[in-house]
């Protein structure tokens, strides 16, 4: 067994009890090929919690920082997760991004690039129209619905994926394409309350 799916199972056992998980629209996930999930940011619990919701498995693009943690800087490669820096362009994030696309892997972004304080769903940065843009994957928004309150009802809500066909074709900015991705996340969360 790889390590990713002994981590995984462990944080379902742990998780899934203990926020009362429940996972919404599993079936509209792509069964194969490069799939982008651009998911709301409300806690630190949200990566894990999406990993263990999704039907596959993930390469999360995270916040460089939290590799030189004594314990992460370990855990995280062995889980698919590799470094961004935040503020900035980071080509070596953005090629990495492209290329598990390409391989037909997923993709993790939280597209806020950093948790809302308010619970609201921010701005989405650029990074997340620029995957959408540059490569043939499939585009799942994705919701999560706290609060993360032990013993009470957490909600993930996975989309169905938007087709960025069209949206190539019309050659729109990575601005707008992250519009469009950050309206269908506000969709789904506005659905699922």
């Amino acid at each position: 067994m790889k390590f990713y799916t002994f981590a995984k199972n462990i944080v379902k056992i742990v998780l899934s009890p203990a926020f009362r998980v429940k996972t919404i629209g599993k079936e509209n996930f792509p069964k194969d090929g490069g799939v982008l999930i651009c998911a709301n940011h409300i806690e630190n619990l949200d990566p894990p919690i999406v990993g263990i919701t999704c039907p596959r498995d993930i390469h999360f693009m995270a916040k460089e920082e939290i590799f030189h943690l004594p314990v992460l800087k370990d855990i995280l490669p062995r889980v698919n997760a590799f470094p961004v820096k935040r503020g900035m362009s980071d080509r070596e994030a953005l090629r990495t991004g492209l290329s598990l696309l390409k391989e037909g892997k997923v993709l993790g972004l939280f597209p806020e690039g950093t948790r809302s304080k308010s619970g609201e769903l921010g701005e989405g940065l650029a990074g997340a129209g620029f995957f959408a843009l540059r490569t043939e994957a499939k585009i799942v928004p994705c919701a999560i619905i706290g609060p993360y309150k032990l013993f009470r009802p957490l909600k993930v809500i996975y989309g169905n994926p938007i087709d960025f066909t069209e949206y190539r074709a019309k050659k729109i900015s990575a601005d707008e394409a992250t519009k469009i991705i950050m309206d269908e996340i506000r969709a789904l969360l506005s659905a699922g309350k």
